[in-house]
């Protein structure tokens, strides 16, 4: 294994350790900014995610959000590729997929052009850690270079860290919801 790849498995198990304490801590209504902030985008497909583990729960802000418009929730089609975003409703029937996140039971495929990304770590400079698979980082960079996609980091306040091992490929957020606050980043070229 190389340097990084052991720096970056040490930072996720520590920052797995401060999630799954915050998650064990919280009221589990986390989703008041984050639904500010998805106000602003009314009626822009959007994606956010069906939480798993110690993940904060975005699910209220993406009801809200889908009285508005599309939201989808990702599906993992297969490793080493980005991944696909289904239409997902309150209420509309799920089955389970791959990692134990439940997706619709049918697909019925878009492209969003905002991502809710759930993460394990992020820090004050849109740097993000994920769980590792590359998905986010991927699917990121596919629909940047087709057109604008916002990506919104949602994560406890506790999942924040001060130096994060990130690599080119890793994509940068464009903002960062947690339970407390709005984090915007500046622009990148």
């Amino acid at each position: 294994m190389s340097d990084l790849t052991d720096i970056k498995q040490a930072a996720r198990k520590a920052a797995f350790a401060r999630r799954a304490e915050a998650h064990r801590t919280h009221d589990g209504a986390a989703a008041g900014l984050l639904s500010g902030v998805l106000a602003g985008y009314r009626g822009v497909p959007l994606a956010g995610y069906m939480p798993i583990r110690s993940e904060i729960d975005p699910l209220a802000a993406m009801a809200e959000a889908a009285a508005h418009g599309p939201v989808g929730v990702p599906v993992i089609e297969a490793a080493d590729h980005p991944l696909a975003f289904s239409r997902w409703e309150p209420g509309c029937a799920l089955r389970e997929g791959p990692f134990g996140a439940m997706v619709p039971q049918i697909d019925d495929f878009f492209e969003p052009e905002i991502l809710i990304v759930p993460l394990v770590a992020f820090d004050r400079r849109g740097g993000r850690l994920g769980y590792g698979g590359g998905f986010y980082d991927r699917t990121l960079e596919m629909l940047r270079a087709r057109r604008a996609t916002l990506a919104i980091g949602f994560a406890y306040g506790a999942q924040e860290a001060s130096d994060l091992p990130l690599e080119p490929t890793d994509q940068p957020l464009d903002m960062v919801v947690t339970e407390a606050e709005v984090i915007a980043f500046a622009p990148r070229a």
